[in-house]
């Protein structure tokens, strides 16, 4: 009997044990450091944005510390969210990444086994030289709905947008390789084409154009144009209301080979929804909040705006 009680005890020891190892394991998130309202990472400043608010509130749920991993996405037609994400979490950067876009075919198995990293903080030389060898994506809930939204300029303040048609007649402006652009061009068989000017990302300045006065209107993502308005408070662009029908939910993304993470995310998710603290920490970053939509993940985004 003694020898039972004895071992009994040695195995409640060992197992509270393992409990405080695992909250005292920090919950690592991987943030795009460049992504205002979302995600901001400058030297000498503190982190802020609210995907950093949503990540400190999920940690506290979870009763662990919060470690955020900071990356740099390149704003380029060779870059690809969904192969810097999994080489991320593949290689044990972190266990989620933020603010991704839930979409059918960024959660696909890619179709190579593996991939670079981005420029992370703490990167070495030979971090930038690795390849990383890919697992499977599994999602969590989605936190936020992300539409495109057209943006006026001075010329056009006060045109009334209610449909991707009511930007005939003006100058428009977008990113070659964008969703945005895929929108304009394909448009009604092709009908803006003609009115389109592209510019390079990563290169040249979209919104800086469009303040200036070069064109008329641009097709963007909302949070975007909400960093631009904070960081230009005088600014003359405005917003035009409108909001494209096709649009992707975010949320985390994590390996499908530890579902316990992403479950026990959806349920801090959940409980920080139906309280209103995601909604606030949308308030307190400046972010045009928006809640999810169904589909909880978009399907074949490019077919839906062909076929439109």
């Amino acid at each position: 009997m003694r020898g039972r009680v004895a071992a009994w005890s040695v195995a409640a020891i060992c197992a509270a044990t393992t409990v405080a190892h695992a909250a005292d394991d920090p919950l690592r998130v991987c943030l795009d450091e460049g992504r205002p309202p979302l995600s901001m990472h400058r030297r000498g400043k503190p982190d802020a944005g609210f995907d950093v608010l949503l990540a400190q509130a999920i940690a506290e749920r979870m009763g662990r510390p919060l470690k955020i991993q900071w990356f740099e996405s390149k704003l380029d037609e060779d870059s690809s969210p969904q192969l810097e994400a999994n080489a991320l979490l593949s290689d044990g950067r972190c266990s989620l990444v933020g603010g991704y876009a839930l979409t059918e075919d960024s959660l696909v198995k890619p179709g190579m086994k593996t991939a670079r990293l981005p420029d992370f903080a703490g990167a070495t030389r030979d971090d930038r030289r690795r390849r990383i060898a890919l697992g499977v994506l599994a999602p969590s809930r989605p936190y936020i709905y992300s539409p495109m939204t057209v943006v006026l300029g001075p010329k056009a303040s006060g045109r009334k947008i209610g449909d991707i048609g009511d930007l005939a007649g003006l100058r428009l402006v977008i990113e070659s390789g964008s969703l945005g652009d895929a929108i304009l061009m394909t448009f009604d068989k092709g009908r803006l084409i003609d009115s389109i000017t592209h510019l390079v990302p990563g290169r040249d300045d979209l919104l800086g154009a469009l303040q200036r006065g070069d064109h008329d209107a641009t097709l963007i993502d909302l949070a975007r144009f909400d960093a631009h308005r904070a960081a230009h408070p005088d600014t003359a662009l405005t917003a035009s209301g409108y909001y494209y029908p096709i649009g992707a939910n975010r949320g985390y993304v994590g390996l499908g080979s530890d579902p316990a993470l992403i479950e026990a995310v959806n349920k801090a998710l959940s409980g920080l929804a139906a309280e209103g603290r995601i909604a606030e920490f949308g308030r307190q970053a400046g972010l045009t909040y928006l809640p999810p939509r169904e589909p909880a993940i978009l399907g074949d985004v490019w077919t839906k705006i062909i076929q439109r």
